[in-house]
């Protein structure tokens, strides 16, 4: 009998093994799948040179920088009553426990995501954000959703720069502090500045046109949707203070669907000048096996 029941508990670990062997070759099968056809559709709209979203080596944001920026984000979200999900408070030591049942987390880009562009100058030129749910267009059995949502915090000085989508759409939401400025303008065919022709917008319902460049004033409530390849940046109204910003959308891939302009890297390179007090979207541990 004992015999019995520990030849059944080996096949079942070994089943539950092969799966999960053979869901992470379907994963890899796929993922290289995508990067072959997101290659191909990133050099057929940049004229054959793919776009990175990777800053340079000589662009240095320090971690120290990253973890005072985090902990920022978290006592804005503590003082508007927006409360986080849980992988967002895991430490770097609890990360090495988790397996593969926080796939979905590494897969989808969940989590904290902070920024300074590669300019070496967070106060003046950066953002802070956070990924809490996303779908991954290159894994779709995998994982189905087709939206996604985004926490972001702007502090007053500060600036996230101009940009737009090719593939999402969005709405902006401003969540609550200080006065929230977005300038627009649309793209031309060649994908540069169109700093001459009116913009229609949509904000809460109501459809309007403004000039090329202007600031639409979003007060807390307020939002405004961000069509493909309307070019946008963020600013805060001097005097209201930080504001917390939603972000409700399509699947987001900050690696793939950014243009700035002018041209600048999305992920910093970072020096670690001391531990890490959250990790990163893109710094999670490899999966253990976990029975």
């Amino acid at each position: 009998m004992l015999a019995g029941c520990l030849l059944l508990c080996y096949n079942e670990a070994a089943v539950r093994r092969t799966r999960k062997t053979s869901r992470r070759a379907a994963v890899e099968r796929e993922r290289a799948r995508c990067d072959i056809r997101r290659d191909s559709e990133t050099a057929g709209r940049c004229g054959g040179a793919p776009e990175t979203n990777r800053c340079e080596k000589g662009d240095i944001m320090k971690r120290s920088e990253i973890n005072r920026a985090i902990r920022e984000m978290e006592a804005m979200c503590a003082r508007e009553h927006c409360c986080l999900p849980p992988f967002c408070h895991f430490t770097p030591e609890e990360w090495r426990g988790k397996g593969h049942e926080y796939d979905e987390i590494r897969d989808c880009g969940l989590g904290w995501d902070i920024t300074d562009y590669g300019q070496g100058d967070f106060d003046r030129i950066g953002f802070s954000l956070i990924t809490i749910r996303n779908g991954n267009r290159a894994l779709p059995e995998l994982y189905p959703k087709v939206y996604a949502e985004k926490l972001l915090y702007l502090k007053e000085g500060q600036y996230a720069p101009r940009h737009f989508h090719w593939f999402k759409t969005e709405d902006i939401i401003n969540r609550g502090g200080g006065t929230l400025l977005i300038r627009v303008n649309l793209s031309r065919p060649d994908e540069s500045v169109d700093d001459r022709s009116a913009v229609t917008v949509s904000c809460d319902g109501r459809r309007f046109t403004v000039p090329a460049g202007t600031q639409i004033r979003l007060t807390p409530g307020e939002s405004i949707h961000i069509a493909r390849g309307l070019y946008h940046d963020f600013t805060v109204e001097p005097g209201t203070g930080p504001v917390l910003i939603g972000e409700v959308s399509q699947c987001n891939d900050d690696e793939t669907d950014n243009h700035f302009d002018p041209q600048m890297g999305r992920f910093p390179v970072i020096e670690e000048d001391e531990p890490p007090y959250r990790l990163l979207v893109g710094e999670y541990p490899p999966a253990g096996e976990v029975f």
